[in-house]
């Protein structure tokens, strides 16, 4: 390959530069800092770093290092995160990529860069803030180029070029690229192996936790949940098989088992979206309806959450949220809440609403909670709430310390619909304390779904 390559992966709508400049001559690897992608298959930033390796004619090498400390993360998500961790080394082994693994504290990049002459590095694009933290620290500390590539979506966040007010218009600008970006790519394989030096410290890649980990362990894993890339294939596998057909009407009952389950997957970055797409538009046994259904959840609706999280610094506070929603809250702010329940009542599932403690309980239990129950739950959240800005930060602290899919922008972006109206409509007549927000209540769900079955399979606490 010729330098001009380098130059067109560099123009690549999904790469973004963060510290340009020449790779260094001297440099003996092109390093991969893996950490949203964690996959070796439809993986494009790993695909970037390949084709990058291949022009400068140096081998890859992945650094994954898992980071402690991550904000509401604790044991049950970080079990679920190195699950994935066995498989990945004989994987990367196919395309003729090395992986380094270590632990805190030597989970830094930059020393490791600087140790193995790193000669340019590609990391994953990840629109949270902590993240976007991390990228720019490192681009600030790296003497070598760093590329960042968003592999976490089918249509790259930026060519949508500013926040989308709602899916439907959102929805032109995805369906208008998706020939660009959803036809399936061969893979790249490093051409070039790498000797790895004898004194270089590196772990075998384990499922098992250290105990001098420092993470939190409030909350436990979900003994039935297990991550990884072949666990998320095999989970593909069934719901094609065995749900997509009646996906478009069976999703809206979470009183039964309809839903793909593979949200876990995709935020923990073992299943990439394309794959997922690709698989469900090709399963041609199950009807056209359901096929499209999934493919509008999976790329318009999660993909309308990422371009929210992308384009608002505010995403998990309710200042994110439209003019209309925040005045319409505002006026009504003083309105009497009763009953009011406490932080710690929520977590308990301790409220007088059988349904909304079966929804707690779900996902305390499962480390998951059905989409439609969770727009009840963080819509009576903001009910029983002291104040919408409470009400807020209430559901975002539950969602993201107990989900296996929390910290992730279908969650951010979940509970601004709720509660600030995010991606909706000002509704009337207008009520107390919702104001024009949309409002959801016990009887009308009864309405849309068998409530008392779901109630009966999760609910716990009786109030």
């Amino acid at each position: 390959m010729t330098e001009m390559s380098l130059e067109q992966l560099r123009a690549d709508p999904r790469v973004t530069v963060r510290r340009d400049g020449r790779p260094d001559s001297d440099g003996k690897v092109v390093v991969y800092w893996m950490q949203r992608a964690q996959r070796a298959i439809d993986n494009p930033a790993l695909d970037v770093a390949i084709n990058a390796a291949n022009a400068l004619q140096r081998p890859v090498v992945v650094f994954l290092a898992p980071v402690p400390f991550y904000p509401h993360g604790n044991l049950r998500h970080y079990q679920f995160l190195f699950d994935g961790f066995p498989e990945l080394e004989s994987a990367l082994a196919k395309r003729r990529v090395n992986l380094i693994f270590r632990h805190h504290p030597g989970h830094r990049l930059v020393p490791f860069c600087e140790e193995i002459r790193a000669s340019l590095v590609v990391g994953d694009e990840n629109p949270l803030r902590e993240t976007r933290r991390w990228r720019n620290a490192v681009a600030k500390e790296l003497r070598v180029p760093f590329w960042t590539v968003d592999a976490d979506v089918i249509v790259p966040s930026r060519l949508l070029k500013k926040e989308q007010y709602a899916a439907r218009t959102l929805r032109p600008r995805i369906n208008k690229q998706l020939g660009d970006f959803l036809p399936h790519r061969s893979e790249p394989i490093a051409r070039v192996a790498w000797e790895q030096p004898g004194n270089l410290a590196c772990r075998r890649p384990s499922s098992v936790i250290p105990d001098d980990f420092p993470i939190s362990r409030s909350v436990k894993p979900v003994p039935s949940a297990r991550g990884g890339t072949t666990e998320g294939l095999a989970t593909l596998r069934r719901f094609i098989t065995d749900r997509l057909s009646g996906y478009g009407t069976g999703r809206n009952h979470p009183e039964c088992a309809a839903t793909s389950e593979l949200s876990p997957f995709l935020h923990f970055g073992h299943l990439g979206p394309r794959m997922i797409a690709r698989a469900v538009l090709d399963a041609h046994g199950a009807p056209q309806s359901d096929r499209d259904a999934l493919v509008e959840q999976l790329i318009v609706r999660r993909e309308l959450a990422v371009n929210f999280v992308f384009y608002n610094d505010n995403y998990d506070r309710l200042e994110s949220c439209e003019p209309w929603a925040l005045r319409t809250l505002a006026d009504h702010r003083n309105d009497r809440r009763h009953p009011e329940y406490t932080p710690q009542q929520f977590e308990n599932a301790e409220t007088h609403d059988p349904l909304w403690n079966a929804a707690q309980q779900q996902m305390t239990e499962s480390g998951w909670m059905h989409g439609y129950v969770r727009m009840y739950w963080a819509k009576k959240i903001l009910q029983w709430s002291a104040s919408p800005e409470e009400a807020f930060a209430i559901a975002i602290d539950l969602n993201d310390r107990y989900e296996l899919d929390g910290r992730d922008p279908n969650g951010y972006a979940g509970v601004a619909w709720a509660i600030g109206g995010k991606h909706d409509r000002a509704w009337g007549p207008e009520r107390p304390i919702f104001g024009k927000i949309r409002y959801m209540s016990y009887k009308s769900t009864g309405r849309k779904f068998d409530s008392s079955l779901y109630v009966q399979q999760w609910q716990t606490n009786t109030p």
